[in-house]
């Protein structure tokens, strides 16, 4: 018996976690299902666990502060995981990291999967270790990740804060330039202060991905993008 998965589609609900070994050629798209969403995500090389997302280099070499269309995610070895090819929302950020069980309980109280079940109260730091760990990672492997529909912005006096949100049916798609293991979760963003946990869903769709056009924003944003492509390139030779 053959079977044949041209695309796969799947729901997500807040609080959780997901991940996945995405081929080089296939696009993910992320749909906020319901508003007001947060996607935490980091990226490793499934072949050489040791390579992983580079945030610093990501915003360094491309002279950005935020993610959208035509941004490449870097590793740490120069590599390109993926590229944003379409974005309805416009800024993601990748400096204010993860939320933790503290900052969880300081604004929605103690809650926990023995006493509440499906109720409990997940985040952002327990859900990447706990999916990491399904790949022999653990925390030592962590790094800076992105979070998918929250901008950040700084105000007078230096702080961060989370300034905007995703609206229902804002839409991500990521291109993925080579193999990567993709983990990923739904819980808040570290700065979110609203009265309740966010609950809601996230759709993720993967399909093959268009051939990469010579005319490609991602690869012509910046010289550093080119470099980027070659690099992958040279580490496809002779696949």
């Amino acid at each position: 018996m053959s079977v044949n998965i041209d695309k796969y589609e799947t729901r997500i609900g807040s609080g959780s976690h997901w991940s996945l070994v995405i081929r080089r050629g296939i696009q993910m798209q992320l749909t906020d299902l319901s508003g007001g969403m947060n996607v935490g995500m980091l990226f490793y090389n499934p072949v050489q666990l040791t390579e992983k997302y580079n945030a610093p280099d990501t915003l360094k070499c491309q002279h950005t502060f935020k993610l959208t269309t035509g941004n490449c995610l870097y590793s740490d070895m120069g590599r390109i995981f993926a590229s944003i090819t379409a974005d309805s929302f416009g800024w993601h950020e990748t400096i204010a990291g993860n939320s933790r069980l503290e900052h969880i309980e300081e604004k929605w109280g103690k809650r926990d999967y023995q006493s509440h079940r499906n109720g409990w109260l997940q985040n952002g730091h327990d859900s990447f270790v706990t999916e990491l760990a399904k790949y022999d990672l653990t925390i030592k492997d962590l790094a800076a990740n992105i979070n998918i529909f929250s901008e950040v912005s700084v105000d007078s006096e230096g702080q961060l804060n989370l300034s905007r949100t995703s609206k229902k049916g804002d839409q991500i798609t990521l291109r993925f330039e080579m193999d990567t293991l993709v983990v990923l979760h739904t819980c808040p963003h570290p700065l979110n202060n609203k009265s309740k946990y966010p609950k809601g869903e996230v759709g993720i769709q993967l399909s093959p991905a268009e051939a990469v056009a010579k005319d490609d924003r991602a690869i012509n944003l910046c010289d550093e993008n080119r470099r980027g492509y070659q690099n992958n390139a040279l580490y496809h030779l002779g696949l």
